[in-house]
């Protein structure tokens, strides 16, 4: 397999399957595989060859992330002032940063636990909210570096 074929392995790898015809969301080793094969990229290739391909060229599986970009057109202006302001606080006074998180779904998470093999602690699917909902108001002051918070 050529120099040229490793590198576009990664190229493709890295690009939404999407926006090459395909219709998923991601590559797995196999479908990229097929693709590969398919678009004439390469004639003929392993799975474990181009699972060692992305490997060797720092290409890992990870999860995706989710972002949110602002709608607002003064947004880098305020994003500015707010930076500023970190970097060059007023003489005598004071920096808080405040932001309100919730409502805060009170359910129960799956964890870990030691328990004897084949009999996991369970959690029951449906649950039921006795306590209701919580809402959470926090500030952070970055003179004394202190967070603040209030759960209601």
């Amino acid at each position: 397999i050529s120099e040229q074929s490793r590198d576009w392995i990664c190229v493709i790898a890295r690009c939404d399957p999407r926006f090459l015809g395909r219709p998923f969301s991601c590559w797995s080793l196999s479908k990229l595989r097929v693709y590969l094969i398919d678009s004439g990229r390469v004639a003929a290739i392993s799975i474990e060859t181009v699972r060692r391909n992305l490997h060797e060229r720092g290409v890992t599986w990870q999860a995706s992330k989710t972002c949110k970009a602002s709608s607002d057109p003064h947004f880098a202006s305020k994003m500015r002032r707010i930076l500023d302001l970190y970097d060059y606080p007023p003489a005598g006074g004071r920096v808080v940063c405040v932001d309100e998180f919730g409502p805060l779904n009170l359910q129960p998470r799956p964890g870990r636990a030691w328990k004897p093999r084949g009999r996991p602690a369970r959690l029951r699917a449906t649950y039921h909210r006795d306590h209701g909902v919580r809402h959470m108001i926090a500030s952070l002051d970055l003179t004394t570096e202190k967070i603040h918070f209030r759960i209601r």
